[in-house]
């Protein structure tokens, strides 16, 4: 049987973890979950397969993603023409 970590359990290793990298800012579990897809998601995973890894009932909650990293990908566009 597989245990599975709980909330304050995560959110104690990810404060830990910051301390630790001497890390000024608040890290979160939802920011690392948020990021993590957005790096997915950016480098070509397909949607559908981030929806399973995130344990998304609805493929509308994993789409967030897309708006965030078309926005990431114009600004790097953006930088490149200056």
């Amino acid at each position: 049987m597989v245990k599975k970590y709980g909330a304050t359990s995560v959110d104690r290793l990810i404060k830990k973890a910051t301390l630790t990298a001497d890390i000024q800012k608040n890290i979160t579990s939802h920011a690392l979950r948020h990021s993590f897809a957005t790096h997915l998601l950016e480098n070509g995973t397909n949607l559908r397969h981030i929806q399973a890894l995130l344990g998304h009932g609805s493929s509308k909650t994993t789409e967030i993603y897309t708006h965030v990293a078309t926005n990431h990908l114009q600004i790097v566009k953006n930088l490149l023409n200056l």
